[in-house]
């Protein structure tokens, strides 16, 4: 049977408390990095890697996230009209990006039932989930490389990354076992935000994921886990434990990430992004030095 293109998923139904009042109305999905929401970051990623095919699983007062990616002929026609031809390139990106639907999770019963509300959409393909909290720089491969290895051994790909040990609380965390590969393990356990000392290494999931369709039959009858909500993790321990099936592996990241899901991260982003970038960098970088000097 040929190989389907993959699909694409970006859960997105959270409350974003950590962030109130600015989440009150607005998405947290939506609080810009720099000039971009932290969304536009997560699409574009899936789709440098090749996926136009993408379903954004939304809870109540998410409009703003589908309209963000639709057409506003109005603006664009003010942009023409005025000749700013730089900033209607950068309103038409965002609805061009790829083919974007939506559908609503209902109960935020958790991660693994936001994915499960996927299933009609997804259909018989593989696909990619990526969490909007965790922005992966463009200039770093990660999921080219998690989508390969998923083609190449039909395995659920997770993302790994070494953390420091006292911070394996605030993830899922990974027992493994090393392959031939550099950089891709063999993932024989996972646990959901162990206490430090109970922890089976400091490899931890990073909010990127490529899945068999076959994993909705493990949601399924996934029992609400750690804080009454459908995890994930628990269907990925299932896989990593079944000894007949092709089993869980894990690309080990080294690269850029941001985490825009803590205030201080969200912050450190968009100092990060901005200082990188060629039309704000040369101005922001002296000043940092100066603000720092005075600290």
């Amino acid at each position: 049977m040929p190989h389907l293109p993959f699909k694409a998923v970006i859960p997105a139904a959270g409350l974003g408390t950590r962030f109130l009042p600015a989440t009150k109305a607005m998405p947290k999905e939506m609080l810009p990095v720099v000039d971009k929401p932290a969304i536009q970051y997560v699409v574009e990623e899936a789709a440098q890697a090749g996926i136009d095919d993408i379903l954004v699983i939304i809870g109540r007062n998410k409009n703003a996230i589908s309209n963000h990616f639709d057409s506003v002929p109005e603006l664009e026609d003010k942009l023409k009209d005025k000749g700013d031809t730089e900033r209607l390139r950068r309103v038409l990106e965002s609805s061009d990006l790829a083919d974007i639907h939506f559908v609503r999770q209902g109960e935020p019963k958790g991660l693994g039932h936001a994915v499960l509300r996927a299933q009609a959409h997804v259909g018989e393909h593989s696909f990619a989930v990526l969490l909007g909290d965790d922005l992966i720089d463009e200039r770093d491969v990660l999921l080219e490389t998690m989508l390969a290895e998923h083609e190449r051994t039909g395995a659920a790909i997770i993302a790994l990354m070494e953390v420091d040990p006292d911070h394996v609380e605030a993830y899922g965390v990974a027992s493994v076992e090393q392959t031939d590969t550099d950089g891709i393990v063999k993932v024989t356990g996972l646990v959901e935000k162990p206490k430090k000392e109970e922890a089976p290494s400091n490899l931890v999931i990073i909010g990127r994921y490529v899945l068999a369709p076959s994993v909705f039959e493990i949601l399924e009858r996934t029992e609400p886990g750690k804080g009454g909500e459908i995890q994930l993790t628990d269907a990925l321990q299932e896989l990593a434990a079944d000894p007949d099936g092709p089993g869980v592996y894990g690309v080990i990241f080294r690269g850029r990430r941001y985490d825009t899901g803590d205030r201080v991260d969200y912050i450190k982003a968009i100092v990060q992004l901005a200082a990188d970038r060629d039309d704000l960098g040369p101005a922001l970088r002296p000043w940092f030095k100066e603000f720092a000097a005075r600290l």
